[in-house]
């Protein structure tokens, strides 16, 4: 080899690489020290407290009883354990039907902030101004204790009919009573959501072969509806509604919706549904105005150009932002606690934690499940945001 082919030697000190690699092993190493100095030094001071470490409270009973709990069983003498489990599912309750109702009015008031009737137009846009502008906690103090305070009396509730009685104590809805068989009507609703979403990928490709398009979206609503209703009479009606009745002092029976949640529930909903609204806009208006005016050319109206061709393009600049949206909802539930709502944020980290006074483990165990819930949704997001991505042909 000669002379002139060598690479020339460069020093340690300036190789770009090794000093990389130094840089971030110097941070590492400071990181590792700064987290085992908080946390030895939190131990040091729970030991001088007297104050115990460890997971060992969860096994004991919590002491305090809890105004909802729609689906698991929890009394005063549950354990700390099955609190932290009613607490998150009161917590993810609330956030799922939140992003539900915040979904579907924000694409409606988005659509109607771009619709050519001044009436709407002008209404969308005073809703979103209105709305995205006064503080969240206020809103829900004026849902909780404004509205709230014009409710009926217990005594007096109002007959709302199928919807069942409202009274300051909250909505007393029918309770759906499960008798044998009724486990076959989850099933039948299960076959025909696959059997749609069979359909829905052969409607596809029969689509990109002859360029004929299959009603999939009647044709599952009808599978969806359809198949339990069959297998609802096939098993002798296993499925009946406990109506709540009035009774001295107030409704008896039924389902207990109480009003801590019908307030969270419209203030989170409405006010991320203003948000929401200005993605879905701005969705709309990143598509090109000659997709408008092509489909307008094809004969198509403007309700189909919006549902079948301007909406599916707008969901690749939609979907992000509204990623977004959903993990602010989530955490935005914590506000509970200020109108004693028992998420997990106000049962577990709040009335828990000055009971047992182990703040370190139960706030670490409130932090990592928010954590978890928001990675989760995050992870689903983006694999729909993958899938309703462009893709070259």
């Amino acid at each position: 080899m000669s002379v002139g082919s060598e690479k020339p030697k460069v020093k340690l000190l300036n190789d770009p690489k090794f000093r990389s690699y130094s840089f971030q092993a110097v941070l590492v190493v400071f990181l590792a020290w700064l987290v085992w100095g908080m946390v030895s030094n939190a131990a040091v001071n729970l030991k001088n407290q007297g104050i115990a470490s460890g997971f060992d409270f969860l096994s004991k009973p919590a002491g305090f009883g809890l105004n909802f709990s729609p689906f698991l069983e929890y009394s005063e003498t549950s354990t700390l354990l099955t609190l932290f489990f009613v607490g998150l599912q009161n917590t993810l309750v609330l956030a799922v039907v939140g992003i539900f109702f915040a979904t579907i009015l924000g694409f409606l008031v988005g659509v109607a902030r771009l619709s050519d009737n001044w009436v709407i137009n002008r209404m969308a846009y005073c809703y979103v101004e209105v709305m995205r502008n006064i503080p969240l906690l206020l809103q829900i103090f004026i849902w909780y204790k404004g509205v709230g305070a014009f409710l009926p009396a217990k005594r007096t509730p109002a007959d709302l009919g199928f919807l069942g009685q409202l009274n300051a104590a909250g909505l007393y809805a029918p309770k759906p009573v499960l008798a044998e068989g009724a486990g076959m009507i989850g099933w039948a609703l299960l076959a025909a959501l696959v059997i749609t979403w069979f359909i829905n990928r052969w409607a596809k490709k029969r689509q990109m072969m002859t360029g004929e398009r299959f009603p999939v979206f009647w044709t599952g609503l009808g599978l969806i509806i359809g198949l339990p209703v069959i297998m609802y009479f096939i098993m002798g009606q296993p499925i009946s509604a406990e109506y709540p009745t009035t009774g001295n002092f107030g409704p008896r029976g039924g389902m207990q919706i109480i009003p801590e949640f019908i307030a969270l529930l419209i203030a989170l909903s409405t006010y991320t549904a203003a948000f929401i609204a200005e993605i879905v806009r701005a969705g709309i208006l990143a598509v090109n105005r000659g997709q408008t005016e092509a489909s307008y050319a094809l004969g198509l109206r403007p309700g189909q150009t919006l549902r079948l061709n301007i909406i599916p393009q707008a969901m690749r600049v939609i979907i992000p932002p509204l990623t977004s949206q959903y993990l602010n909802l989530t955490k935005n539930s914590s506000l509970a606690v200020a109108i004693a709502y028992p998420d997990l944020t106000a049962s577990f980290a709040g009335t828990a934690l000055n009971v047992i006074g182990q703040a370190v483990e139960m706030l670490g165990m409130t932090m990592l499940t928010y954590l978890f819930i928001s990675l989760v949704t995050s992870l689903f997001m983006n694999w729909y945001n993958a899938k309703m991505s462009l893709v070259e042909r």
